[in-house]
């Protein structure tokens, strides 16, 4: 389930009440299949989300039915993309046939079809917005040897923005790292704990091998993360690195962040 999250001006209300007993059940069967823990979250708050907004004052889950189901599925439309209204539906699916089966329920959602999604295209970078791009983060600063290794990457790889921050970096144990410069290549630990090599060119391998020698003289350079934060601060998070994406995209009038870069390679 990866589509953004739409702009929401108020927070999600995730208190299930009473209902809270089999959406627990539920995370807890998920686990159990060796589902991420992200995959976890998505689906238990998708189905809290449900239950908190449109379900107060019912008693048990046997009283929803297929009309609140498409009442939801309405208000979602109204308001978020209509992929992000998919996925939200498709965690109900999930959970509701856990529970019929599992309590013997008549599964409200059968027979039901999830929003049709409509595609949006993303903009392909052009070679001037990437020139560009560049430009904004060159210098020798910490933060500018660290945003350009991290552009290149994203230019070299398509790795998705999660991947990116989970890198890892370890210049005394190659077991622990997951950046090989001599071989150039990156491990990338995607979805499910599935690891993966990828390849990058020797201007990539250029920027790593900067930022890694600036990043040697950092004050958190024993942590494992690869990435790390500016002013001596701890690493950044994946929210962290789509921030400075933005940001370094403003500094030069290009409408920059992670997942153009995906489109890059099939362009």
């Amino acid at each position: 389930m990866t589509a953004q999250e739409p702009r929401s001006p108020q927070p999600k209300q995730l208190d299930a009440g009473i209902l809270q007993a089999e959406i627990s059940s539920f995370a807890l069967r998920l686990a159990a299949e060796g589902k991420a823990a992200k995959t976890i979250r998505t689906y238990t708050e998708a189905v809290q989300w449900f239950a908190a907004a449109y379900l107060p004052g019912r008693a048990n889950w046997e009283q929803v039915d297929r009309q609140d189901i498409q009442r939801w599925m309405a208000w979602l439309l109204d308001r978020y993309s209509s992929a992000y209204a998919s996925n939200q539906y498709r965690a109900l699916q999930q959970f509701f046939k856990w529970l019929a089966a599992e309590d013997e329920l008549p599964d409200p959602m059968q027979g039901l079809q999830p929003p049709r999604v409509t595609d949006k295209l993303v903009p392909v970078f052009t070679g001037e917005e990437l020139n560009l791009l560049d430009h904004a983060c060159a210098g020798r600063s910490f933060a500018q040897r660290r945003d350009t290794a991290i552009i290149a990457v994203l230019r070299a790889t398509g790795i998705r923005l999660a991947e990116l921050a989970r890198l890892r970096y370890d210049p005394g144990d190659p077991r622990r790292s997951d950046i090989d410069l001599w071989q150039r290549e990156i491990t990338v630990r995607g979805k499910g704990g599935k690891d993966r090599i990828v390849k990058i060119g020797h201007q990539t391998a250029r920027s790593l091998d900067r930022y890694l020698r600036a990043r040697a003289r950092h004050a958190q350079a024993w942590r494992p993360q690869l990435w790390l934060g500016a002013g001596n601060r701890e690493p950044l998070t994946a929210a962290g690195i789509y921030q400075m994406i933005t940001r370094r995209g403003q500094q030069c009038g290009v409408d920059a962040y992670p997942h153009r870069f995906r489109h890059l390679l099939s362009a």
